[in-house]
């Protein structure tokens, strides 16, 4: 692997609620991320699995650590040799009625490295497009901040609804952040408003590399995701984009060049407030 030069990539989907289909699309997109050098690769929101309600995701809902969907993240990691953000998949809680969203990153072994349980739940009413957003009926929020040790710098998982909170990327940030994996799936009429607006400045803010896959297309329950997946750089330029249907994108992110920037643009170090998450 390049030392200076890492290669990630993101992968879009149109996921619906046939799991093996998803799942034999996702693993086509890794193969291809792959034959493109890719040594990480980020999977959207929801990638094995999206029904006609949010309380659809309990009928796929696996144990922590034991499941077919689990599974498989750690087999193609492993199979392909690649680090892996695993998208999202539900995880039990508790309570029956009840899943976490978890987002769980695997090494090139197979091996899980770190979990992410979405913080920040997405109960929204868009009004003018009658659409209604309920994520807390069928989701139990999460509480940790997670930044994990990868070999292409300090990886913070975060998960679609989060981008919309800053302070969570702050908190990253003292955790030694360098990349930011955010697996998405984003509606139509919030994306075409704030979707790359938010990426970059994500990036801008922090000086972080971004890799945002989400879902884009149309699907069984009438809702359409905005996709135009992306990978950003630190200064908020976009290195590659996918807009609708499914697909995949690589770029080379240099780490090197983060760190000159961030010395010879010391944002990160003039900040006077800081968080306490």
């Amino acid at each position: 692997m390049p030392e200076n030069k890492p290669k990630i990539a993101a992968i879009q989907l149109a996921s619906g609620p046939n799991v093996g289909a998803n799942l034999l699309e996702t693993e086509r997109l890794v193969a291809e991320a792959v034959e493109a050098e890719a040594q990480l690769v980020a999977l959207p929101e929801n990638f094995s699995f999206m029904g006609k309600q949010e309380q659809d995701l309990i009928s796929v809902a696996e144990s922590s650590g034991n499941g077919p969907l689990q599974d498989f993240l750690s087999q193609i990691a492993r199979k392909y040799k690649i680090w892996i953000v695993g998208g999202t998949i539900p995880i039990k809680t508790a309570n029956s009625d009840l899943v976490r969203s978890a987002c769980i990153l695997f090494d090139d072994h197979g091996q899980q490295v770190a979990r992410y349980d979405k913080i920040h739940l997405f109960d929204v009413h868009l009004i003018d497009a009658g659409e209604k957003y309920m994520e807390s009926a069928a989701i139990e929020p999460g509480n940790q901040v997670v930044v994990a040790d990868t070999p292409f710098g300090r990886l913070g998982l975060a998960v679609c609804y989060d981008l919309r909170f800053p302070e969570l990327f702050r908190a990253m940030l003292d955790q030694g952040l360098n990349i930011i994996a955010l697996p998405a799936s984003f509606t139509a009429i919030t994306g075409k408003a704030h979707w790359e607006l938010l990426i970059r400045t994500r990036a801008i803010e922090n000086l972080s590399f971004v890799v945002a896959a989400a879902q884009g297309g149309y699907h069984i329950s009438g809702r359409q995701t905005h996709g135009h997946s992306m990978i950003v750089s630190p200064w908020g330029s976009i290195l590659a984009e996918v807009n609708k249907g499914t697909g995949m994108i690589v770029s080379h992110i240099e780490p090197g060049c983060q760190d000159n920037m961030r010395r010879n643009f010391p944002a990160l170090t003039h900040r006077k407030i800081k968080c306490s998450i």
